[in-house]
């Protein structure tokens, strides 16, 4: 049981399922916050608005994560414009990324981008993401990679994101950092929790000195148990999460 309903402060003038993915959305930074996975005011979290397929979720620009609240959140269009009246601005190059994915991937209703320093470490290794955990595993042969290209993300280059996505629902920015999308706030949440402890225990590994594998049968076999269930990750994390959040910050929710 929650401490108290996350979700039960919705003003009058939100519906909802609305209020409920802002509430969503608002723990998953406060989350990411805790976690370190923060650059200043340089990387996001976007949510597509429940019943629309034109509008988005993100924080203004300027806010740090663990400042975001459900009432905070802009609401976006594809091209980054603020279209909830507010005089706030949004940070058009950085959901450039973000666009583009929710553009091509229906499925794609939450996306993640950090710059966390354990994922640009992995994005900048010649190899990449190695199978050296089970976290890792969850992510062989399933996860897309982008070449980087430079500071400007025009169409060209996002056309190129999402081809190098295609249906994965991670991807390794190269010398840049981490992507994942979900079906849900939960499962991109979930998903990136492991991806960047993957980079973490692999740079850890490789420090200390020569790593081993498991065999591509064993690879194979505990990728397939790990991705068995075709509903979408996260559902039985993100309840404990939540209650952990509404303990230490339940400001969060308003």
């Amino acid at each position: 049981m929650l401490p108290f309903d996350p979700y039960a402060a919705r003003p009058d003038t939100i519906g909802a399922e609305e209020w409920r993915a802002r509430v969503d959305l608002a723990a998953a930074y406060r989350l990411a916050a805790r976690r370190g996975w923060g650059d200043l005011i340089y990387t996001h979290l976007s949510l597509r608005l429940p019943g629309r397929d034109d509008a988005f979720l993100i924080n203004a620009f300027g806010q740090t994560f663990d400042e975001i609240t459900a009432s905070s959140l802009l609401t976006i269009d594809f091209a980054g414009r603020v279209i909830d009246g507010s005089d706030r601005v949004a940070n058009p190059s950085g959901f450039a990324i973000h666009g583009a994915v929710h553009r091509a991937r229906a499925d794609a209703h939450c996306v993640i981008h950090l710059h966390t320093d354990a994922g640009i470490a992995v994005s900048a290794l010649h190899d990449g993401l190695l199978p050296l955990s089970q976290h890792a595993m969850r992510f062989w042969r399933d996860i897309g990679y982008h070449d980087y290209q430079g500071l400007a993300f025009g169409p060209e280059e996002q056309a190129r994101l999402v081809a190098g996505l295609g249906a994965h629902r991670a991807m390794i920015l190269r010398n840049h950092g981490t992507l994942t999308c979900g079906r849900s706030v939960a499962e991109a949440f979930v998903l990136m929790d492991t991806l960047d402890k993957a980079c973490r225990i692999q740079l850890a590994a490789m420090a200390a000195g020569a790593v081993t594998m498991p065999s591509e049968e064993v690879l194979a076999r505990t990728h397939a148990e790990l991705t068995a269930d075709p509903e979408p990750e996260g559902a039985l994390e993100w309840p404990a999460l939540l209650r952990g959040l509404m303990r230490s910050e339940p400001d969060f929710a308003r």
